[in-house]
Formats: C-alpha cells, structure tokens, sequence
C-alpha cells in the first residue's frame, strides 16, 4: 500500500510572458509508514511539491494520489478537511500561535475535529515530548527547541496518517536539531505515520528509507 502516488506530476506558473515548471514531471511512490526525504538546493522545487502534497496548490499535470484519495478532483473544502483529518505539518518556524499556551495549541487542531478529550489527549502529548511543565507557557518565553517540540505535539495531537516536515530543524543548532529529530522519528515510529521530510541536512535524510532529490523542478531517486 502506498500513501502517495505521483504520476508527472508538475506544477507550472506564469512569469512575465513565459511559463515555468517549478515541479516539472515528477513520479515516485512512498509507501505507508515510510520515511521519504525531499532534498535539493535552494529553488529546486521542495516547498512547492510540499505545498502540493499537503493539497494547498493543485497539480497543473499529472496525477497526485494521497491516502487513496485524487487531491485534484477534491473541492478546496474537501481539501480542508482532508488535512484535518489526516495531515500533520512541522514547520521549520514553528508556526505556533503566539496567544495560546502550549497546551491551547495542542489543543487547537482536537478541538478543531470536535474531540471531547482535547485537553486529556494535549496533555499526554507533551509529557511525550517531555514538556508536562511547560503546558501554561506562551511561544515566547519556550525556547526554539522547546517550541520546536510542542509543533511536534501539536502535529501529531490528530495521530495523523500523513506528515509532512518542512527543515524541521533548520533553525536549531545541531545538538538541538539532533534531539528534535530523533523525538520526531521515535515519534513517527510509534505512530506508524508516513513522514515526508524536506530537508537540507544530508545526515538526517540518510536516516529515511527513501527519498528524491530535486534539481530546477525535476527529480532523481536517492
């Protein structure tokens, strides 16, 4: 079973008078449960596949099959919902909500499905990423690694079936990074959750079973 499918997949855009493939006919597969690392320099096309993936931008060719489901027959409303139920984000800023606590923004995407036991579930999260006494801190006063941990709770508070990490350690400092990252695999292990991971780090893509790397929109196998 395969938990993306991409068949020439491009994402094509306009710029001045000329158009240009910023995905250009990508194909690859990435198994349930897989690790898969998106790697490549600066321009290459690794944000703007992410944005595809996670359904934010549609392809302008080829086929794109997440979780079983064609992303480009899906109303944006579909869309919307299909992420909320079954995708989690890392960002390499955190993207936390600076007037939530740590706890509120764990919360937020339960509370977002409707679950009745957001706080108890929020709760054992972050004594999983070991920050049970930092539940009543705001964003600012936790530190990047700190906040880096609580994205990671957050992402999976839904237990999604899909993760996607963008440099999730890019702004940390390398013994930083390296704890984040192994919290962020011993999570995605006990969650059995696909993890597509975009990164420049060449150490921590070697620890995925499987990734492409992208060079002016096209790929190669790693």
């Amino acid at each position: 079973m395969h938990a993306i499918i991409a068949k020439d997949l491009s994402r094509i855009v306009r710029d001045a008078d000329r158009e240009l493939a910023i995905v250009d006919g990508l194909s690859f597969s990435v198994a349930r449960g897989c690790r898969f690392c998106v790697t490549g320099p600066s321009g290459s096309g690794k944000s703007s596949l992410l944005s595809l993936l996670a359904g934010l931008d549609l392809p302008s060719k080829g086929s794109l099959e997440i979780l079983g489901k064609n992303i480009a027959t899906m109303t944006e409303e579909g869309r919307t919902s299909f992420r909320g139920q079954h995708v989690g984000f890392v960002f390499q800023n955190h993207q936390l909500l600076q007037q939530l606590t740590a706890l509120e923004n764990i919360m937020l995407p339960l509370e977002i499905q409707g679950r009745s036991n957001a706080k108890k579930q929020a709760l054992a999260l972050l004594d999983e990423v070991g920050l049970s006494d930092r539940s009543k801190h705001y964003p600012s006063t936790l530190s990047g690694g700190e906040q880096q941990r609580v994205g990671l709770a957050r992402a999976f508070a839904i237990r999604p079936q899909l993760l996607l990490a963008d440099e999730p350690t890019g702004s940390l400092d390398a013994q930083t990074g390296e704890r984040i990252a192994n919290l962020m695999f011993d999570l995605n292990k006990s969650y059995g959750t696909t993890l597509v991971l975009v990164t420049h780090d060449e150490a921590l893509a070697s620890r995925c079973d499987a990734g492409i790397r992208l060079s002016a929109g096209r790929g190669t196998p790693r």
